[in-house]
């Protein structure tokens, strides 16, 4: 199997590379509205925002810097397929602007924004980051009652175009294979996630100021994402693209992926390590396999037994549709004029 991954310089609000009905799945994390490193970039794209911001006009600003993303979620829904998803990772903001302490909502404004583009929205997720600091609290420290909660926490937003869900041919190996097990399911599923930070490998990003500037999620946040909502042969777009985290994803789980830049470096930073990628693939699937023997090995000292086994590794299964499950792995990379052409190979037992 082979998968083709692109990417390209330019402005999210114009994705004229990307062809309508082209995307199965959106995974991003754009700028957020009123976080201080992101407000030079707002500033550039709608001068008003930076006289707002000068002139102590914090909902000024705010909504300034939403209409901008708005321009990116018209584009989303151009060139999403119906019943596709979109996977909005964002965080809310709190500031100080001319004395008054307040936070701004970003993911209820994301909401209202994707709604009244016809979108539907889907249960979302919580995912606890780590926090800047071992203080808990903004204010007046231990005197009530002026101090404010510390925000540890981001949204993952899901959104459906349309009000129907994509439909597949009957028994499709590429959907079906790409299942994910029981375990996995439950886990991935709930809506509160607090086991992302470091579980799955990544590219080190060796330059830090790229690191601070792209404000990457782990890897883990859009693979579990790439593996809950696409197929196998799904293509994953990431208008955000900084330091290529979303397409690394997809290499991984054997989808294809178009990613948006506007910093040419963030590019090129990911070429220097694409060659990484087969380990870093071979070592997530195997990482998978492994968490499922050990939850099998639990399973079977607790005196349960698993009724199937799955086709293509000696494992038992809990349900019928784990049976078909096959992890990819990545074997070669090869450099286009627009990105890579990756040839995938099922993951072998051990």
């Amino acid at each position: 199997m082979e998968t083709t991954h692109r990417a390209f310089v330019g402005d999210a609000r114009d994705l004229s590379c990307v062809a309508d009905s082209s995307v199965e799945l959106v995974v991003t994390s754009p700028p957020y509205p009123m976080i201080e490193m992101w407000d030079d970039l707002f500033a550039e794209l709608d001068p008003a925002i930076g006289d707002a911001l000068a002139s102590g006009d914090g909902r000024g600003a705010f909504e300034g810097m939403h209409a901008q993303l708005e321009a990116v979620w018209d584009e989303l829904e151009r060139v999403l397929v119906d019943g596709g998803i979109a996977c909005i990772n964002v965080g809310d903001a709190t500031r100080s602007i001319d004395g008054s302490f307040r936070v701004y909502q970003n993911h209820a404004r994301v909401l209202e924004a994707f709604e009244e583009r016809g979108f539907e929205p889907l249960p979302d997720v919580l995912w606890r980051k780590p926090a800047n600091s071992a203080a808990k609290f903004m204010g007046s420290g231990m005197i009530p009652p002026n101090a404010y909660v510390t925000l540890e926490h981001e949204y993952v937003l899901i959104f459906r175009k349309g009000e129907t869900s994509r439909t597949f041919e009957p028994r499709a190996d590429r959907r079906y294979e790409a299942a994910y097990f029981w375990e996995e399911r439950n886990r991935w599923f709930s809506d509160v996630w607090t086991d992302v930070t470091g579980e799955l490998q990544s590219i080190d990003i060796v330059d830090d100021e790229l690191r601070e500037r792209s404000a990457a999620y782990p890897l883990e946040i859009p693979y579990r994402l790439i593996c809950m909502y696409s197929a196998y042969g799904d293509t994953v777009l990431d208008p955000f693209w900084g330091t290529g985290t979303t397409t690394l994803a997809a290499m991984c789980a054997g989808r294809h992926s178009v990613g948006v830049e506007l910093e040419d470096a963030f590019l090129e930073l990911f070429d220097e390590r694409v060659d990484e990628v087969p380990a870093l693939s071979r070592s997530v699937g195997r990482a998978r396999l492994e968490r499922h023997r050990s939850f099998v090995e639990q399973r079977q000292a607790e005196g349960e037994s698993l009724e199937y086994e799955a086709d293509h590794y000696e494992m038992p299964v809990v349900t019928k549709m784990e049976r078909g499950i096959r992890l990819r792995e990545v074997r070669s990379i090869d450099r286009t004029d627009d990105g890579y052409q990756v040839g995938h190979a099922p993951l072998a037992r051990e």
